[in-house]
């Protein structure tokens, strides 16, 4: 197939993606039902949309005095900064919303579907130099790099439409139970624009502060992302070298080996219940590979320096019969949890690497 025919279908592709994916996505979002065990009101409840952020407050004062005094920003780049800040209520609305999580049957089919796994062919063979480099540079496998890809963005064509500024703000200012930890991503957001000669103005992303090509929060920007273009700038937005670099240095800081195993199936049931403690306990409950093998009798390829691996569960489809999938989640799954802690979120991205070698 010539590169130009490549190109056609690829943006042909992400055309259909960027109109159908994105439907399914909302399913995620909006499929379960808000449950709060407290009678404490809702952030959403407690403001009014477009209402002004409250800038004399001792939060934002303290803010200020340690954005001039520790991180060299003048008080005209902050007046200018902090301008006209108002509530986006959307913001806290959707953060509020607690929804039920889809089992992995449903999940999956979200996420690995014929047309991503065309575009994501098509992606690799238009950027295979690229890749190349990257995979060189980091030892991250490609198909795991464009799989995230994917998920994160739909390749790119949907990075999120909230204000990125605003959002941040909206959450540190109105949201009590993160307000600390969005006070840390809002500091780092205005670093990383004053850094890389980004508008802050400019940016869009999620309701929940990630944003760009790969979904980085603002402080993973700041320790992971990477200047692969050599423009002297790091670029998740719009630069693919920087986007595809920054991926793979992310997995590689949290352990991927280059062609290791990233998981095995063990079964349908576990015959353990030190297994199913470990099952329960998620991405942080580990066990001996070796123990795992004698314990469900059956082999397994050893990890990555003697790594240990977590249980994971899928959830098998009703007409199917139903029932559980039990796989042993590797060192590499386990960074692919370290990107998003989710396990149904490793998987696909794992099945859709898969499917791109098919």
């Amino acid at each position: 197939m010539n590169i130009q025919l490549v190109k056609t279908l690829h943006t042909q592709h992400l055309f259909f993606i960027k109109r159908h994916l994105v439907a399914a996505l909302l399913l995620i979002m909006f499929a379960g039902t808000a449950s709060f065990a407290s009678d404490e009101p809702l952030a959403a409840d407690l403001v009014a949309d477009n209402q002004l952020i409250d800038l004399t407050s001792e939060k934002y004062q303290d803010l200020f005095r340690e954005l001039e005094d520790v991180h060299g920003f003048t008080r005209q780049q902050l007046a200018a900064l902090f301008a006209d800040l108002r509530i986006d209520r959307k913001v806290l609305q959707l953060m509020d919303q607690q929804w039920e999580a889809k089992p992995y049957y449903q999940y999956r089919p979200l996420f690995v579907t014929p047309t991503v796994i065309a575009v994501g062919k098509q992606s690799l063979a238009l950027y295979q130099s690229l890749f190349d480099r990257v995979e060189k540079e980091y030892g991250v496998n490609r198909e795991v790099i464009v799989a995230i890809w994917g998920i994160e963005s739909r390749f790119g064509t949907n990075q999120g439409n909230f204000e990125l500024k605003r959002t941040l703000n909206t959450l540190f200012a109105a949201y009590p139970r993160r307000s600390d930890f969005f006070r840390k991503e809002l500091i780092n957001f205005l670093i990383l624009c004053r850094e890389n000669k980004i508008d802050p103005q400019s940016v869009r992303g999620s309701y929940a502060g990630a944003f760009g090509q790969s979904q980085f929060m603002p402080s993973s920007f700041n320790e992971y992302a990477v200047d692969f273009d050599g423009d002297n700038r790091r670029d998740l937005i719009n630069s693919l070298p920087d986007i595809f670099a920054s991926i793979a240095n992310y997995l590689s800081k949290f352990g991927w080996v280059l062609d290791a195993p990233v998981y095995a199936e063990i079964g349908g049931t576990l015959n353990a219940e030190f297994l199913t403690a470990a099952h329960k306990t998620g991405r942080k409950g580990f066990v001996d590979w070796q123990v795992l093998a004698e314990t469900q009798q059956i082999v397994l390829p050893p990890p990555p320096s003697e790594g240990q691996l977590t249980i994971v569960g899928l959830e098998l489809p009703p007409q199917a019969g139903g029932g559980m999938r039990f796989v042993a989640g590797y060192p590499n799954f386990q960074a692919i949890t370290a990107y998003n802690h989710s396990s149904k979120y490793a998987m696909a991205v794992t099945e859709m690497a898969e499917a791109f070698k098919n």
